[in-house]
C-alpha cells in the first residue's frame, strides 16, 4: 500500500520565514522515513525543519531538501541557492 503523500505548509507561511535580504534558514535531517516540511513552533528560531530520504552522500540529502523546498514554495530548484552548510545540518538557503 502507497504512503499518502505528505502535506506541506503553505507557500506563504514558509515565505514568511523568508529574511528582507531572501534567505531562510534551514534545518536538514537526511535518512528520513518519509519526506515532510515543519514549520517552527512559537517562540523558537525562524528554522524550516526538512526531512528527507536521501542519504546524505555525494550532495544527494542537500538536492533533496532544496528540491523539496522549492516544490512546496511553487518555483523550480534553480530559484533556490545553498548559500552556507553543504556539509552541516544547518543550512542558509537563498531564495531568488
Amino acid at each position: 500500500m502507497a504512503r499518502a503523500r505528505a502535506d506541506f505548509p503553505t507557500a506563504d507561511a514558509i515565505a514568511a520565514l523568508v529574511d528582507p535580504e531572501g534567505r531562510l534558514a534551514i534545518r536538514a535531517t537526511p535518512n528520513a522515513r518519509a519526506e515532510a516540511i515543519l514549520l517552527p513552533t512559537p517562540g523558537s528560531p525562524p528554522v524550516l525543519a526538512v526531512r528527507v530520504t536521501a542519504a546524505p552522500e555525494d550532495g544527494r540529502a542537500n538536492e533533496a531538501a532544496l528540491a523539496l523546498v522549492a516544490r512546496a514554495l511553487g518555483r523550480p530548484r534553480s530559484a533556490l541557492t545553498l548559500l552556507r552548510g553543504a556539509t552541516a545540518r544547518n543550512k542558509l538557503v537563498r531564495i531568488d
